[in-house]
């Protein structure tokens, strides 16, 4: 059986091959073979996510073809990336992009710190900011006094407190969106509505479909989950989702769900337009695959000139397609552990049913909060505090890092909490090594990417301002020159990645 679960073209590959010429090669470096630099190209295109792990390679003949060179180049490189472990064949099955055995995965997804570790370390691995108050005080106190009748129940609500859920669907309907409060079931959080998805359409062995790269905790989430996760590179920068892409791996993997966060994508910070939202939602009815929707960032627009699209949902507004995920945890406050989904009826009364085999309902206190933060006004008060703490965030960070660290690439979003980061030509897992050194902590591209992608990346997230971003800033160059030297305790094996 093949073990490669999508096909690159080769007009495709060869597209991708001609992008990396636009990079300018380190000083005196020599022209190497075209089988070296053929093969050199196909390599730092899987490490960089542009081509996903376990994609099927064309055919020697048809990509000499498409490069214009002999069969005797693409054989001779095929063979340099088999020795290396960057490609793995089978007769009659074709070969297929991998990752050498000694590019371990990380194993955890991005926790935070405890508070009390925070005195010496500069910690930028959880993209998330404090409260924003005076809202969380004036919420909780707002839920006390509505707490009292509750309180003469039992306390369990599966699919939500019936005011909250109503809540819910009228901010949806507002958004042209009509819906039901059938339509809404509250989550803890918004990975407590993915981890209830996955279970129920992506059982052990399922196919999901996932943005390359996408969220470390919802990729490791779906790992343990017993998913095959099928990576769909995005486009170079901020462009978002190739919809080619997307079509072909709908079409030839027939993954069961597909995951896509579509508002200043996390970590990239991309944000997806009407067009594109369109044509992928139309992508995944055609092949029966359940589209789940992420939009816990869609509040974070840090612009004024921003102009939100439809949100994905309005191209599916019966949810027989899209399933939607929200959350307070990004728009407000992580510790608010309230998050919901928007589906289709039989779809809620689904996952409500199996909730009883899970974690029974969500605090009835902060469902409470929420409700007043929607009902009274505050909760668009505080996203407009978040925006604005937000934006001078990534300001200090951006202008700290161009003037720390000029070889690093990358653009700026117009939303979200994160830069993507091309971290010089270094290795992401070595920076991220050496910054626990130099008291910074920062996670590494592959952490991100599926099987070992995206190694040359770091992502930075907008949680430290002023003083402290310029202080982040000058430890993250610190921790390159240890990379650079291979002192210290990092590892020189290998310290630069190749640059074509």
């Amino acid at each position: 059986m093949a073990q490669w679960t999508s096909a690159v073209g080769p007009a495709q590959l060869a597209r991708l091959l001609n992008s990396q010429q636009d990079r300018p090669a380190g000083p005196g470096t020599r022209r190497p073979p075209a089988y070296r630099a053929l093969a050199d190209g196909i390599r730092l295109l899987v490490l960089e996510g542009r081509v996903p792990v376990a994609a099927r390679l064309p055919a020697e003949r048809e990509l000499a073809l498409a490069l214009s060179v002999s069969r005797t180049t693409v054989a001779a490189a095929y063979e340099a990336l088999r020795a290396e472990g960057f490609l793995e064949s089978r007769r009659g099955a074709g070969s297929w992009t991998a990752v050498p055995a000694g590019n371990p995965l990380p194993a955890r997804g991005l926790e935070p710190l405890p508070p009390e570790a925070l005195g010496s370390v500069i910690d930028l691995g959880c993209a998330a900011l404090p409260a924003p108050e005076p809202w969380l005080t004036r919420a909780v106190q707002g839920a006390l006094e509505e707490l009292p009748p509750y309180a003469h129940t039992h306390g369990d609500y599966p699919a939500g407190l019936p005011v909250l859920r109503s809540m819910i669907a009228e901010r949806y309907t507002a958004r042209g969106i009509p819906t039901m409060p059938e339509q809404i079931m509250v989550t803890t959080g918004a990975m407590g509505a993915i981890d209830a998805i996955c279970h129920l359409f992506g059982g052990r062995g399922e196919r999901i479909a996932v943005e390359s790269p996408s969220y470390a905790n919802i990729l490791q989430l779906m790992r343990e989950a017993g998913a095959r996760l099928v990576p769909v590179a995005m486009a170079e920068g901020l462009g978002g989702w190739d919809l080619d892409r997307w079509r072909q791996v709908l079409r030839e993997a027939a993954p069961r769900i597909a995951y896509v966060v579509a508002d200043f994508h996390n970590p990239t910070g991309a944000l997806a337009d009407d067009d594109q939202r369109r044509r992928l939602v139309d992508a995944a009815r055609s092949a029966g695959t359940v589209l789940v929707a992420d939009e816990t960032m869609s509040e974070l627009w840090l612009e004024d000139d921003v102009e939100m699209p439809r949100p994905v949902c309005g191209f599916d507004p019966a949810g027989s397609t899209v399933i939607t995920v929200g959350s307070a945890s990004k728009a407000f406050w992580a510790g608010m552990r309230i998050g919901w989904v928007r589906a289709a009826p039989d779809v809620i009364r689904s996952l409500v049913a199996a909730r009883a085999y899970a974690d029974l309902g969500t605090p009835v206190l902060e469902q409470l909060a929420v409700n007043w933060l929607f009902s009274t006004g505050g909760w668009a008060q505080a996203a407009d505090l978040r925006r604005t703490q937000a934006r001078e965030n990534r300001d200090a960070l951006v202008t700290a890092v161009r003037r720390e660290l000029p070889s690093w690439e990358f653009e700026v979003p117009k939303g979200g909490l994160t830069l993507w980061v091309r971290a010089g030509g270094l290795s992401g897992s070595r920076l991220a090594e050496a910054g626990e050194r130099v008291g910074v902590r920062v996670p590494s591209g592959p952490r991100f990417g599926v099987d070992g992608a995206f190694e040359g990346y770091v992502r930075l997230p907008f949680t430290v301002a002023g003083a402290v971003a310029e202080e982040a800033a000058t430890r993250l160059a610190a921790a390159a020159r240890l990379v650079e030297s291979g002192v210290s305790g990092v590892s020189a094996e290998a310290p630069r990645m190749f640059v074509a």
